[in-house]
């Protein structure tokens, strides 16, 4: 079919074979295809949608538009995949730890989209640290270490990164079948044995309505599993930011301090594990979640996971002693200053994507593509949701450049945060699963 044609067709609501969807994703990815036809093709399927069948062949088609990477190693190649939030740490605690279980985790992340920050990001902000290796080098750390976790490289699904290019500005963001082709085309590209999903919902996701994000859950799970690799999913919460900080090296400190186990926050430790159970049940490293939960949790109490976490850094470039001494290596912001409530209480709700932009604000984040982030920027000592606040514990601490900064973004966190005098009802972190 001609690329008009392949438009037409789905513009009329028809199901396009699975010829049609990988002669429009060639020519994406060698040029053939214009800029307005994938556009076009992008608003046809937002406003139509796809069918289970053609969004496996989509997704197939942008997996197979690169690289995909066999591999020949001692254990489950297993990866993992989050929708997105503030604070979410997650990526740099759960692939070491399975690494540290005995599978291998060549870890393909993002950075940051929107008010949400990106695991790469995290990485950029340790000095000597390479996201983007060439893949030679991703598959020896990955065979060596156990895990890589590094950007997308241009021999993995090219056409996904000039399609994003074209939706991200023909508000064509929001299909479901493009969201889950443009997330499982590079996972899958990666030669998975078994791939789980952190699928965000609350005030700080993308997807806000707890419905709407397992709706996308299962069409995930569905799309993963099509195609042939054993995939499941978590729905969790982002009513409230999932680490106490936000900020990237702000958060890789918080990580190091939970992989050493100096701090570890009780939620962020239920969607660590929680995942991991999932990931080592799914690749038949652990006869069941919950077996898989007690490996990971086990490979975080005896330091395991910490020390793959610090080789893993040393072999991309980073400094040999970061799990060590962070602050000898992380940069800090000149300026830090406490914010009190206005009245003392209990934290009833949190705007977390308010928080998440005030960090993009600061600077910890980019409002366009060009934009260079500044590490050192963010929140920490973030209360969470039913943490009580008064005249001496603060809502959080602000990380900013100068005190004009500081300043404003302290009066953002009062409005972010609601405070009553008595404690809410508790949230669970894990909302559901998908399987």
């Amino acid at each position: 079919m001609l690329t008009a044609e392949v438009i037409a067709a789905k513009r009329d609501g028809k199901a396009l074979p699975r010829d049609a969807k990988a002669s429009l994703i060639e020519g994406s990815t060698d040029g053939r295809v214009s800029d307005a036809q994938i556009a076009a093709f992008a608003m046809a399927t937002l406003i139509r949608g796809m069918d289970a069948a053609e969004r496996v062949h989509l997704t197939q088609a942008m997996r197979d538009s690169g690289r995909v990477l066999q591999w020949d190693l001692p254990g489950p190649v297993i990866d993992k995949h989050s929708t997105g939030g503030v604070g979410d740490t997650v990526s740099l605690m759960l692939a070491p730890a399975l690494a540290a279980c005995g599978a291998f985790v060549p870890m393909i992340s993002g950075r940051g989209l929107g008010h949400t920050g990106g695991t790469l990001d995290k990485f950029d902000a340790i000095p000597g640290y390479d996201t983007r290796p060439d893949l030679a080098l991703l598959r020896r750390v990955t065979a060596e270490v156990g895990c890589a976790i590094i950007g997308q490289t241009p021999e993995i699904a090219p056409a996904d990164g000039r399609i994003y290019a074209v939706r991200d500005v023909t508000a064509t963001v929001e299909s479901i079948d493009l969201i889950c082709a443009s997330i499982l085309s590079k996972k899958l590209a990666a030669g998975l044995d078994a791939l789980v999903l952190d699928v965000k919902t609350g005030s700080g996701a993308f997807m806000v309505a707890q419905d709407a994000a397992a709706d996308l859950a299962r069409v995930l799970v569905d799309v993963g599993q099509g195609a042939g690799c054993p995939t499941s999913a978590l729905l969790t919460d982002m009513s409230a930011p999932l680490a106490p900080a936000a900020g990237n090296a702000l958060e890789v400190e918080v990580a190091i301090g939970f992989l050493t186990g100096r701090e570890v926050d009780s939620r962020l430790w239920d969607v660590v594990t929680g995942l991991g159970g999932e990931a080592l049940a799914l690749g038949g490293l652990a006869g069941s979640a919950a077996k898989g939960r007690a490996h990971v949790a086990a490979a975080l109490e005896s330091g395991r996971a910490a020390e793959v976490f610090g080789r893993m850094v040393a072999a991309l470039g980073g400094p040999s002693d970061l799990v060590e001494a962070p602050a000898r290596h992380l940069a800090r912001a000149p300026v830090v200053e406490e914010v009190l409530p206005d009245a003392a209480g209990f934290v009833a709700s949190i705007d977390t994507r308010a928080l998440g932009v005030l960090v993009v604000e600061l600077g910890g984040g980019r409002r366009v593509a060009s934009d260079t982030v500044d590490p050192a920027v963010g929140l920490d000592w973030l209360a969470g949701a039913g943490a009580y606040v008064d005249g001496e514990t603060p809502l959080a601490r602000v990380h900013a450049r100068d005190g004009a900064a500081a300043e404003r973004a302290a009066g953002a966190v009062r409005q972010a945060y609601t405070v009553i005098e008595t404690p809410p009802a508790e949230i669970p972190v894990i909302l559901g699963d998908i399987r």
